[in-house]
């Protein structure tokens, strides 16, 4: 009878402090919606009871360029996403399979561009662009944008193809299939999970990138990050619109992962980054 009450009110507390963490983790987000309806009057001298506006929406989504930053974040994020899957699966393939001198340290290699900071690189990298007329392109972000999400796509693609027996390539070989009609009908289905959670944490980094637009990309092309700055003004900042802007830049990867819940869920419970 005592174990039963122990274990019951340590679930209760645990309950609690879990509920506790839950607050303290989304309160930041409360907060921000909640300041994407204040007015700039009311911003500084009312907690949680004001009078809700929605002018701060209508000044962002109408009488600005939001539209079109968003557009630009979407396209540069969502092609950056496509190109790093095009590419980086079969390089994940190739370090979970081949055995080649050297292939851990390249593998090795591969991450260390996620961590190296950016600004080391972002000097060079804006002369290369001017020299080859990449600056303030599309293609030249989602060149650039490379080094964010294909070595996370790389890593996590390929524990799950380790996780995988060579055992069924062989018999699908057995059976006369081709090594392209066993990639994409047999393992691409069984990575799909992970590759799913893979795209959308790189769709996440790259949706997130300040350094490298803030520095290769101008007037033409302007990712949201970047351009949310704007609403800080050198006299004045307008909160309210600021927090329209960073409510609304954090709904794609929000609908996103909805979208794509079923795999997510799937790809974080299985396989494992293995090397």
């Amino acid at each position: 009878m005592k174990k039963t009450e122990t274990s019951t009110g340590m679930k209760v507390l645990l309950n609690v402090l879990l509920i506790i963490y839950a607050v303290f983790a989304l309160f930041p987000l409360v907060w921000m919606v909640l300041l994407s309806f204040k007015s700039d009057a009311q911003m500084y001298n009312t907690m949680f009871v004001f009078s809700p506006t929605l002018d701060n929406y209508r000044q962002v989504l109408f009488k600005t360029d939001y539209p079109r930053y968003m557009r630009d974040s979407l396209i540069v994020s969502g092609l950056a996403v496509v190109v790093s899957v095009v590419v980086g699966v079969p390089a994940a393939y190739a370090l979970a399979r081949y055995n080649f001198k050297k292939k851990e340290d390249i593998a090795f290699q591969i991450l260390s561009f996620k961590f190296a900071p950016e600004i080391l690189v972002v000097l060079p990298l804006f002369i290369i662009f001017q020299k080859l007329h990449l600056y303030d392109t599309y293609l030249g972000l989602i060149w650039v944008y490379q080094l964010i999400s294909m070595p996370l796509l790389i890593w996590v693609v390929r524990g799950y193809f380790e996780d995988i027996s060579v055992e069924i390539e062989h018999a699908a070989q057995v059976d006369g299939y081709s090594w392209w009609q066993i990639f994409f009908k047999n393992l691409v289905p069984l990575i799909r999970p992970g590759l799913v959670s893979a795209a959308l944490l790189a769709f996440i980094f790259a949706w997130n990138e300040f350094t490298f637009p803030l520095l290769l990309a101008g007037s033409k092309v302007q990712p949201i990050t970047v351009a949310i700055t704007k609403f800080l003004g050198t006299d004045t900042a307008h909160y309210g619109q600021l927090a329209v802007a960073a409510v609304i830049s954090a709904l794609p990867a929000i609908i996103f992962a909805l979208v794509i819940q079923k795999h997510l869920v799937r790809g974080l419970s299985f396989g494992a980054v293995k090397g």
